[in-house]
């Protein structure tokens, strides 16, 4: 093919520039290729370190820059270290008098400081050396043998790296060995190079590198005892395993006390907890007396009423004992229980508690009689939504009355409610001041295990509070009569009654079986008596339930009243 001369001058003319362009770049790339040195590095740092007889050491470091410099260094310092074979123990070291120069001339330090470190921050100014001067007090410790020795970190917490890491430090003393470890915070690395004790050399001198941001260089000389006097000082770090340290001499007493406290608890429960032994006798409260061939009538034998027996069973006075008074006075004709109509389907049910006139008093217990007076005069009425208000007032004088009569009939010697609160308000108090005992040990001791044997027995001075006080021999035969008495409740036939007085005996034994158990089954006994389907809303004398009330509704009306009596006498 031919060329004309013109196109190939062109051709030439659009080579050479290219050509000349990618020499330029080439040119250009090669410096540009080299690593840069990167901002924030120190080539070298040099510490030069004065030890006076008083332990005192005065530090001077000069960091020499290379490449950029950074706008500012930051140094941190621990003020606190722990001792390697005792965690729970720091040695406390005060760092301080900051000074430092940046290209010869006085800069700002700065300082954050708190309990563990102090934070300096220097500015260079642009300047390719710094220097900085503190002062360590509590460096030298207390070594093997009446022996010390410096250990001080020269290097730690800097925030740049460091290619060649120097330093000496000046002695008043015959070194008698050095070491020097390096890297990370906690590194057993040897630094490279560490020598002195020699005529020429006396100081120990020290060299590493290159170390990273953050790294340490941590020195230690040992001098002969007596030399120097240490200054460190030594602080016991709080922790919980410290606090509750398991040592012989911890676990020892809080054993000691345990068992001793203890056998203390025991015996005071049985003097003053434990009842009396009822002598192999048992008071008889209530029996089915035989009155023909498979026919049986419920007697109460020594005119102990629910009211109390409850109070005999669980040392207390409980709305189911009201409740049951209530229901025993009713039954006994004292009192007449009278289920009011509904309003609303979804309207609550109402009863009125209707006082005859003709029930003679006399032969009532005295809290029988504050309970009904409690209630309304002889003739009077009170509807159960009403008792909150009215009654509720007398409801503690019938409970005085109860706790007295327990006493008078000779089942305990005190009261039982005053000797469990008095004795419950002692375990409080000895269980606050265990728990209080307790913080103080394992705040300042290591005897936390002591206040937990402490606690312990404050928790068992309280459950022996609440099993106060102890029945009588007179008691504890009527706890045994009350239990036999159960017993029958649970397993006597429900079908024996005399024939025409089955509602009437069966009426009698329900407020005995409310607070002894087996309520259920004599409830069932009377709703079996119901043989027609008319309604039944007078055939009990002491419960009249509405027009179209059956003895088939006396379970669920007995339960929805006594809930509701023992919710409005008892609420607060």
């Amino acid at each position: 093919m031919l060329r004309s001369p013109r196109a190939g001058r062109l051709v030439r003319l659009t080579v050479f520039p290219l050509l000349l362009a990618a020499l330029a770049v080439a040119l250009l790339a090669g410096p540009l290729a080299q690593p840069a040195r990167a901002e924030g590095t120190a080539s070298s740092m040099d510490v030069q370190a004065d030890l006076g007889l008083d332990g005192v050491l005065n530090v001077q470091q000069k960091i020499v820059f290379s490449g950029s410099v950074p706008a500012q260094v930051t140094q941190r310092f621990a003020l606190r270290q722990p001792l390697k074979h005792d965690t729970d123990r720091e040695r406390v070291l005060q760092i301080g008098g900051f000074r430092a120069l940046a290209g010869g001339a006085d800069v700002a330090v700065a300082e954050d400081r708190d309990n563990r470190a102090v934070t300096v921050t220097l500015p260079t100014n642009g300047a390719t050396e710094l220097e900085l001067s503190y002062q360590v007090t509590g460096a030298v410790i207390a070594a093997d043998y009446g022996s010390s020795a410096l250990d001080v970190r020269l290097l730690q917490g800097l925030s740049l790296q460091v290619n060649e890491f120097t330093a000496t430090v000046t002695i008043p003393a015959q070194l008698a060995n050095i070491d020097c470890t390096a890297g990370p915070p906690g590194s057993e690395v040897s630094c490279d190079f560490a020598a002195g004790g020699t005529h020429d050399n006396p100081n120990p001198t020290f060299r590493d590198g290159p170390r990273g941001e953050n790294e340490e260089v941590a020195v230690r000389v040992d001098f002969a005892p007596g030399a120097i006097v240490p200054n460190e000082q030594i602080e016991t770090r709080w922790t919980l395993g410290r606090a509750f340290t398991a040592g012989p001499l911890q676990l020892g007493i809080a054993l000691a006390l345990l068992v001793l406290g203890g056998i203390a608890l025991f015996a005071l429960h049985r003097m003053a907890g434990a009842d009396a032994g009822p002598g192999g006798q048992v008071a008889k409260v209530g029996e089915f007396a035989p009155v023909g061939e498979g026919e049986s009538e419920f007697r109460v034998v020594g005119d102990i009423r629910p009211g109390q027996v409850g109070t005999v069973v669980d040392e207390r006075v409980d709305p189911i004992d009201v409740t049951a008074s209530l229901l025993d006075l009713a039954v006994r004709g004292h009192l007449r229980i009278t289920e009011l109509p509904r309003e609303s389907e979804f309207a609550r049910t109402d009863w009125v508690l209707t006082r005859p006139t003709t029930a003679d008093a006399g032969t009532l217990h005295p809290f029988e009689v504050e309970l009904l007076d409690g209630l309304a005069a002889p003739g009077g009425q009170i509807k159960v939504s009403e008792l909150g208000d009215k009654v509720r007032s007398s409801i503690d004088r019938v409970q005085d009355k109860l706790y007295d009569q327990v006493v008078s009939n000779g089942w305990y010697e005190r009261r039982p409610d005053s000797i469990r609160n008095r004795w419950t308000q002692l375990a409080l108090v000895g269980l606050i001041v265990a728990v209080v005992a307790t913080g103080l040990l394992a705040a300042f001791t290591t005897f936390g295990l002591v206040g937990l044997a402490l606690v312990i027995l404050g928790l068992g001075l309280v459950f022996v509070a609440q099993e106060m006080p102890a029945r009588t021999g007179k008691g504890a035969a009527v706890q045994a009569g009350l239990m036999a008495l159960r017993s029958d409740l649970l397993s006597q036939p429900t079908d024996q009654m005399p024939p025409g007085r089955e509602l009437r005996e069966l009426s009698e034994v329900l407020p005995y079986a409310v607070v002894l158990g087996g309520a259920e089954r004599w409830l069932d006994a009377i709703v079996a008596t119901d043989a027609d389907e008319d309604p039944d809303s007078t055939d009990l004398s002491w419960y009249h339930g509405p027009d179209n009330w059956h003895l088939r509704d006396l379970p669920d009306s007995l339960r929805n009243f006594i809930g509701t009596v023992a919710g409005n006498l008892f609420a607060r």
